[in-house]
């Protein structure tokens, strides 16, 4: 049987308390630290990309992936004006290329994984992440991880694609051995839309 810990084991006061996008950061963060090498697999506006940076320094490196250019440009604008672009490989592409960006000799060594999946806030919100390449992207994420590495994702089932891929996402990590990784679960509740999930992935 799959290894889950339920929502329970990170839930605050109330989940109003917390965004799920704070609880994927402290999950992350908890687990890189200076000279890691980590991946922002939906760069996005460079929010985790930064985080990421931040966690490991100059001496580290973030491979962040984006298929909109927008994206692109912003994300190395935000981590210039930081002060943490030296560590950033940024890579005008899909998440389901990571393996090929990363070099083979680091296949396994990855400590860090975040994805944030839907659409980039701001822009065209009929240009999402796709279910395919969202579970091959995945399934690459597993094989890049490092012993103990952590990938943290974030799905939203309320807009167009969204729900099937939320979905698929689930059922991914349903599918995981419990002998190679653990799963923590966080699907707060919400009566007047559907709520984003979060799924935490430990590699024992």
């Amino acid at each position: 049987m799959l290894s889950v810990i339920l929502a329970a084991t990170w839930k605050p006061a109330t989940l109003t308390d917390i965004r799920l996008t704070d609880y994927a950061r402290d999950f992350i963060s908890q687990g890189i630290k200076s000279g890691d090498t980590v991946i922002d697999a939906t760069a996005g506006n460079g929010h985790d990309t930064l985080l990421l940076a931040e966690g490991v320094g100059q001496s580290g490196t973030v491979y962040a992936f984006d298929v909109q250019e927008q994206a692109i440009r912003t994300v190395r604008l935000r981590l210039d004006q930081a002060g943490q672009l030296q560590q950033l490989k940024l890579v005008h592409g899909g998440h389901q290329t990571m393996s090929q960006h990363i070099p083979r000799s680091i296949h396994g060594t990855i400590t860090a994984i975040m994805f944030n999946l839907g659409y980039l806030p701001g822009a065209d919100h009929q240009l999402t992440t796709q279910t395919d390449t969202t579970l091959r992207a995945l399934d690459l994420a597993c094989v890049l991880l490092a012993p103990g590495g952590k990938l943290s994702i974030i799905a939203y089932p309320g807009h167009q694609n969204g729900k099937l891929e939320t979905q698929q996402v689930q059922r991914w990590a349903s599918a995981l051995t419990d002998s190679a990784f653990t799963v923590k679960r966080l699907d707060p509740a919400s009566s007047n839309q559907p709520s984003p999930a979060w799924l935490g992935i430990i590699k024992l």
